[in-house]
């Protein structure tokens, strides 16, 4: 199997109800983007579209730190770069980038993933077929140098 380091979505479009009056991205719809942008490497990992229904697992947001870098309007299209940076056994440290076609950075966010037993809801292991998917993204995503804005907090000096 051939895992794309980073992934790299397929290609989107800035819709026009995600804008304010200028048509430009409001700000929640940049999670919007990120993810859907998400979701092909979530496929590639066993937790697409399905595995909640499938199995009664999902994945929780935790924390999310988002940088706007350049802003977005409508019509313009993007794709959005993944990255995972660490994982455990019950959860994922993952980064994104969107970049806009002609090829500039238009936001970056990180983000830790819970792995999440519906039941409960409560945190749980990745069952061991997705923990091996996930070897296998994390080996090839370890060859990227680690971004730029990869553990950034916010502060006042």
């Amino acid at each position: 199997m051939s895992i794309a380091s980073p992934f790299i979505s397929e290609p989107m479009e800035i819709q026009r109800e995600w804008c304010g009056a200028a048509e430009q991205l409001a700000n929640a719809y940049y999670n919007v983007v990120f993810d859907r942008g998400a979701e092909g490497a979530f496929e590639s990992l066993g937790m697409g579209t399905g595995y909640t229904q499938r199995r009664g697992l999902s994945f929780y947001t935790a924390e999310a730190h988002v940088c706007f870098i350049r802003p977005l309007h409508a019509g313009d299209q993007v794709v959005v770069k993944f990255q995972i940076l660490d994982f455990d056994e019950k959860r994922i440290r993952s980064y994104q980038e969107i970049h806009h076609l002609d090829g500039w950075l238009a936001a970056t966010t990180e983000v830790m993933s819970l792995h999440v037993d519906l039941d409960g809801p409560r945190v749980v292991p990745f069952p061991d077929d997705v923990k091996e998917r996930l070897d296998a993204m994390a080996a090839a995503h370890a060859t990227l140098p680690l971004p730029e804005r990869a553990g950034r907090h916010i502060e006042i000096s």
